[in-house]
């Protein structure tokens, strides 16, 4: 077992070092490390605008949504190695071929993507904070503690999506009736007792007063998703065919008033069948940003709701412009290569698809605004959330054209995309602040997207195209 641990670490590894490069990747936590290191000096300027607790509280949930994310792509990883370097699978789906049981397999995959990214997330960003401390004169203790507490949130929202995506496997039925109720629950708890059911996050409280109960409540609210998981996942691919109808020539007809419309239909089709429309909408869409809803509930003390749910509109813009990486993710874009036709077109198609997928967002959030009763701003909400959502999408074309995903990891890429993203929200930031309605500026958003695709598209055109 020790040895197939091994190997699934030096696999990570190598993976992520062919498709992001070796150096970039690498030099990935050291980033991390610097951008603690930077925000210990930045604290009394940041505390100045935002309290510690406020601070405190985004962190821990920015950290229980990276558990979320990481624990979502090991599950999708299988169908990742297959269509980026063929006939590949991983380690963790090969419980047919080893001599080791499932469960075994899926324990000892669990174990590796926790030191994984542990060492690549979560222990960078602790000793950031401990080499800050020792020059600013903040505590050392608090480096430490939360070290622990990161790392927990971490683990809870990793084995939480591992227990949503097998129970997903298993009956999308029993999913749907499970997020029913927990949401039924959470919303019953509010309307009952006036409090936010995120305020008794485990690893929240033991940062701030530690407790052997709260350790215990930590360990268990991420053991037993975990346990439950185990007793549902089956590497085995499951066998049967499926017919579907020949829908190209419809939707092709339907989409007939947008560009490329056979590519904008091949990729509504792909979604459709691979289950991806679901899958990617539950996981990487709705789960992330409710969750990210009922943390920044919390700071509704300092912050009026008005101004909470618009910064909620631009951060459900930055998560709607990963959909352009859903479409991307599984595409094989060495077949293309055989058509005549431009990789200018493949980002058109890819564009006009992303288009209609932003129906999920525009619900979302319409649904949020009427349920924290703001349905009054709905105007100046949809028009952040839909601006952010394309100018992100634009600098995702500019920076990385069809490959989104080195977003990830690759530093340069990664700091200019930050700073591109981080000013203009700054920007809107403070104008919502003077007037909800300051919202609608955001459209403003468009025409620098609109040259960053122009731009990506010529740029792209004239670049070899990445084949693994």
């Amino acid at each position: 077992m020790a040895g197939l641990f091994i190997n699934m670490m030096k696999e990570e590894w190598r993976i992520h070092s062919t498709m992001f490069g070796s150096l970039n990747f690498a030099l990935f936590p050291v980033m991390i490390t610097a951008i603690a290191f930077m925000g210990t000096f930045l604290l009394p300027l940041i505390q100045a605008s935002l309290p510690t607790g406020d601070l405190v509280i985004l962190i821990h949930a920015q950290y229980l949504m990276l558990g979320f994310m990481v624990g979502a792509f090991g599950l999708m990883g299988n169908e990742v190695m297959n269509r980026r370097f063929g006939q590949a699978s991983l380690l963790a789906f090969s419980a047919r071929t080893l001599p080791l049981s499932p469960k075994k397999i899926f324990t000892i995959f669990v174990l590796k993507d926790t030191l994984y990214y542990f060492i690549l997330w979560i222990f960078p960003f602790g000793a950031g904070l401990l080499l800050g401390s020792l020059f600013t004169g903040v505590p050392v203790y608090y480096p430490v503690d939360i070290l622990i507490t990161l790392t927990l949130s971490f683990m809870i929202g990793m084995s939480g999506v591992f227990f949503l995506s097998t129970l997903y496997g298993r009956s999308v039925r029993a999913l749907f009736l499970l997020l029913i109720i927990a949401g039924s629950l959470f919303l019953g708890w509010f309307v009952l007792t006036g409090s936010n059911p995120a305020v008794f996050f485990p690893p929240l409280m033991l940062f701030y007063s530690f407790s052997w109960h709260v350790l215990l409540a930590s360990i268990i609210l991420f053991l037993v998703p975990f346990l439950l998981a185990l007793l549902l996942f089956s590497p085995d691919v499951q066998t049967g065919t499926k017919d579907y109808p020949n829908r190209m020539k419809s939707l092709t007809r339907r989409l007939s008033v947008l560009p490329n419309p056979a590519l904008a239909a091949k990729d509504v089709i792909d979604l459709w069948r691979s289950g991806s429309v679901v899958g990617q909408t539950i996981f990487s869409f709705f789960v992330p940003l409710i969750i990210i809803w009922f943390f920044l509930s919390l700071l509704d003390e300092y912050i009026l709701t008005t101004h909470l749910l618009l910064t909620f509109a631009m951060i459900t813009g930055i998560v709607a412009s990963t959909m352009y990486t859903w479409l991307c993710m599984f595409d094989s874009f060495s077949v293309y290569s055989l058509f005549p036709i431009s990789v200018r077109d493949v980002i058109s198609s890819k564009i006009t698809s992303f288009s209609i997928l932003q129906v999920i967002p525009i619900v979302f959030i319409s649904g949020i605004s009427i349920i924290s009763g703001e349905g009054a701003y709905l105007v100046p909400v949809l028009a952040l959330t839909i601006s952010v959502s394309y100018y992100v999408l634009s600098v995702s074309i500019w920076l990385t054209g069809l490959s989104p995903s080195v977003l990830v990891y690759n530093v340069r890429v990664m700091i200019v995309y930050f700073l591109l993203i981080g000013l203009v929200l700054s920007v809107f930031g403070s104008l919502i602040v003077i007037n909800p309605w300051f919202g609608l500026a955001g459209l403003v958003l468009l025409i620098p997207a609109y040259g960053l695709i122009r731009l990506g598209m010529k740029r792209w055109d004239r670049e070899e195209q990445s084949g693994y």
